[in-house]
């Protein structure tokens, strides 16, 4: 291993290559500047990554035909890219990334990492995302470094040895921060009804966003909660320092919060350096629905962009146009409904766009991806309540679902559903 400059480290890339990114806050974003420096020099780079936070400058329109990526998650600061056909998406199931690696699938040439400087006995923290990482560096011909003194140490199965590194680049660059916006009346009523089904004792899996937070404002009088999720963000924290979430009832990882990887404030980039309760896990261990299903009271808590009255489920996309990606979705919704007693919850407002349009819909928008089946929904939570379809038909589901939908909406979903012999 070489401790080198960024630029020298990244020198090495060449034409027709294909490089895998360290993601979400542990973008190596000197990494990535120095190749885009080197950009013009190169043709056909591919650069695959899950979102990663921070500038996207291998995405900007001059570097086409230099620099593409390939994502196997779709980021808001890609977006544009993907949909103007400047970079490339992959559907796949997060818990299915390392195995597309390890398979050869995925091929990579190079890896650029964002890691903690070497320990005494020369290992290396991944700091804020494992995810698919250990598999990438494993796989990878050329694995690049940044040693970055401002990445907190997680522990667990995090660690990579210099041995397996082939350049290291000193930084001192904090983990990209995230912030989760304010939380409306439609979130706050959302979070109680998610909370009110969840019982003492349950494990949790939660994304990041407005209603996650509203949801963990509204479990402060819940005992024993647990947590086994692919993401870790601030409001998790606040309820381990409540004593709400304690993982003390867990059935694997007993006192453990397990967890992918992270996004939020340095507060909670704080709380988990070096903290022995937070154990870092790659997505295939996470995502797994084995795993998952083994928690007896298994919460799943995601999201959507549109829920037609049969009960499928869209995520990732707005009609043709990509929004993010399959991501753990069907992981944690079929693990949590083979659970025991497991709840998999969809929570999303009733509209969008300030109301123009219902998210509960007569049916999804013409090239609408299915990120959750309709045999595999089970709880539907809007601001307007729960409806429960596991088990019912077409017809109770419409029924259910309109219950749920904003009053504005309703008369034109229940005309659809009765032409349809849906009602």
């Amino acid at each position: 291993m070489r401790i080198v400059g960024a630029d020298e480290a990244v020198s090495v890339i060449q034409s027709g290559q294909q490089i895998f990114m360290h993601g979400a806050a542990a973008t190596p974003s000197v990494l990535l500047d120095a190749l885009c420096r080197r950009a013009p020099q190169l043709q056909d780079v591919k650069i695959v990554h899950m979102h990663c936070e921070g500038p996207h400058p291998h995405l900007a329109p001059e570097m086409e035909g230099h620099l593409l990526h390939r994502a196997v998650f779709i980021g808001p600061n890609a977006r544009q890219a993907v949909n103007e056909g400047r970079a490339e998406f992959i559907p796949v199931f997060l818990s299915d990334i390392p195995r597309l690696i390890d398979s050869g699938l995925l091929p990579l040439d190079a890896v650029f990492a964002n890691m903690t400087p070497p320990d005494e006995h020369g290992f290396c923290s991944l700091g804020t995302s494992v995810d698919t990482m250990l598999t990438a560096v494993r796989c990878a011909k050329t694995v690049i470094a940044q040693f970055n003194k401002s990445m907190p140490r997680t522990l667990g199965d995090s660690f990579v040895h210099i041995s397996q590194i082939d350049f290291g680049v000193e930084v001192d660059q904090p983990p990209y921060k995230y912030s989760s916006g304010e939380i409306g009346d439609v979130e706050r009523r959302i979070g109680e009804f998610v909370a009110d089904l969840i019982p003492d004792e349950a494990t949790l899996q939660m994304g990041i966003g407005a209603i996650p937070n509203a949801v963990g404002m509204c479990l402060y009088d819940k005992k024993d909660l647990g947590v086994h999720t692919e993401m870790f963000t601030d409001v998790l924290v606040d309820l381990v320092e409540r004593g709400v979430v304690t993982c003390q009832r867990k059935e694997i990882n007993c006192g453990k919060v397990v967890t992918a990887f992270m996004m939020g404030s340095q507060r909670l980039y704080n709380f988990v350096d070096n903290n022995p309760m937070v154990e870092m896990r790659p997505v295939d261990y996470t995502n797994d629905t084995a795993i998952i299903r083994r928690f007896k009271r298994m919460t799943a808590i995601n999201s959507a962009i549109e829920v037609d009255l049969t009960g499928q489920v869209c995520a990732d996309s707005i009609g043709h146009r990509m929004y993010s990606g399959v991501g753990g979705q069907m992981d944690f919704m079929r693990g949590a409904a083979l659970a025991e007693e497991g709840r998999a919850i969809i929570a999303l407002p009733s509209t969008a766009a300030d109301g123009k349009f219902s998210r509960i819909t007569n049916s999804l928008k013409e090239g609408a991806g299915v990120t959750t089946t309709r045999s595999h929904v089970r709880t539907v939570v809007t601001e307007y309540g729960v409806a429960e379809l596991f088990g019912q038909s077409f017809r109770e589901r419409a029924k259910r679902l309109i219950a749920i939908a904003h009053p504005d909406f309703r008369d034109e979903l229940t005309a659809y559903a009765k032409q349809y012999h849906e009602l």
